[in-house]
């Protein structure tokens, strides 16, 4: 690591722990490429749901009722996390629950509605758990101005993660006419073989990383884990700036969480594109996601945090209107790398300002309320565009054109940010 990346890192953490901490990133990526982006959630819409007009309201239905669960547990997860110094602890037990119930899917086909159904809201339900409680690590690691490059770091790892995943199931499933499958026959060992690249990708976190915080006084009752809770909802006012950031994370995120959930479904049904096509356009989204997640953690340390997310924003606004049009591939293929360049650096931007306004000894609570929002706006995104598109007969276009107005709210919340009136709380 060369000195300006050494001097980013808060004293007594080491090289070796930051890549730890993102290789977390790079095993969860997969998950969220693979089976919430570009190969499950189209095999459930096509075979599992078997194409039903219900079908796309029933995946997204499914994730709602995971965030639900998600907005519910995230902040008592993170209050437990910090008032035990359990962290670590808690982020193996989810760990180990999205590899098993990812696992499970591989089982799911046509006729197992449910069971798919059970294993997807189980999986996303750790998954999303797992993202919370890793971000919680951020502050312990990174340097206050150096939160934005840092974030950047992992989230660009993470695309990688989620290259090395995708790539691997594309070969799978390009191969499987030499197999004598066709091509949905396929699907299923893509869940097996996420859950694998995760199980390993985490085993470095696991090994390398450390939990630095102190249990607090009070550990042998869940009292201490409530009161904090109650604390933070009466300090709510001194974190204004950090609540805004929430919402302006759950009018963004609803946005980004619609593009994730249903960019295959869309690529499929209205650009018609194959499963393959697909899958080779989730492969390069990820290197431009990449691109962008990695170019903007350092831009935003330069600019700010809130103007970089400002920028990418704007940047969303424009993928939607290219998407809306796009009635030729090669449009369509410049929403899609728009959209790429806006996710990673929209995502690493909101969990850098996230970690810049918490305080570091109550971090895993605060990102478990940012889980609130986000999964909130997880809620919120698809389930609007399932509900436009089943409303208006299969109108995918129009549903995605309303997935404009996300972005525009969260322009007007930005607005109320004050980056230095937030930090100066917990400096």
């Amino acid at each position: 690591m060369t000195t300006t990346n050494q001097s980013a890192l808060n004293p007594g953490v080491a090289k070796r722990e930051v890549f730890a901490w993102a290789m977390y990133d790079f095993a969860n990526s997969g998950y969220t490429t693979v089976v919430l982006t570009a190969v499950f959630n189209a095999y459930f819409v096509s075979v599992i749901a078997g194409k039903a007009e219900w079908a796309t309201f029933a995946w997204t239905a499914t994730l709602a009722i995971s965030y639900i669960a998600v907005m519910i547990a995230g902040p008592i997860v993170g209050a437990y996390a910090d008032a035990h110094a359990a962290k670590k602890r808690v982020l193996f037990i989810v760990t180990m629950g999205c590899v098993a119930s990812t696992a499970a899917l591989y089982f799911a086909g046509p006729g197992t509605l449910v069971w798919a159904m059970v294993f997807i809201i189980a999986s996303n339900f750790c998954y999303a758990i797992g993202e919370n409680i890793t971000a919680a690590f951020l502050p312990e690691l990174a340097r206050p101005e150096s939160l934005g490059k840092v974030s950047g770091w992992g989230w660009s790892w993470g695309y990688i993660g989620g290259l090395v995943a995708l790539g691997t199931c594309l070969a799978w499933i390009m191969s499987a006419e030499g197999r004598g499958q066709s091509t949905s026959q396929a699907v299923p060992m893509t869940a097996l073989i996420t859950a694998t690249i995760y199980l390993l990708g985490a085993s470095v976190t696991f090994a390398w990383l450390k939990e630095r915080a102190i249990p607090a006084p009070v550990v042998d009752s869940a009292a201490n884990t409530f009161t904090r809770l109650m604390t933070t909802a009466r300090e709510a006012a001194k974190f204004r700036d950090l609540v805004y950031v929430f919402l302006c994370g759950t009018c963004y995120q609803a946005g980004v969480a619609t593009v994730i959930t249903l960019a295959a479904i869309y690529a499929q049904e209205v650009m018609g594109f194959t499963t393959t096509d697909t899958l080779i356009l989730v492969l390069v989204v990820n290197v431009t996601a990449c691109i962008g997640a990695l170019a903007f953690g350092y831009v935003q340390d330069v600019i700010g945090k809130k103007r970089a997310l400002a920028i990418t924003l704007f940047g969303w606004l424009l993928m939607v209107g290219f998407a809306w049009i796009a009635t030729t591939p090669t449009l369509f293929w410049v929403a899609a790398n728009l959209a790429g360049i806006c996710m990673g650096s929209s995502q690493s931007a909101g969990r850098a300002l996230v970690a810049y306004f918490s305080p570091v000894d109550r971090a895993a609570e605060f990102f478990g309320l940012w889980g609130v929002a986000t999964r909130l706006s997880a809620v919120l995104g698809p389930l609007t565009y399932g509900a436009v598109s089943w409303a208006s007969g299969g109108n995918h276009r129009m549903a995605m054109l309303i997935t404009g107005v996300f972005f525009i709210a969260a322009l007007i919340v930005l607005v109320k940010v004050d980056e230095r009136r937030g930090r100066a709380v917990v400096a």
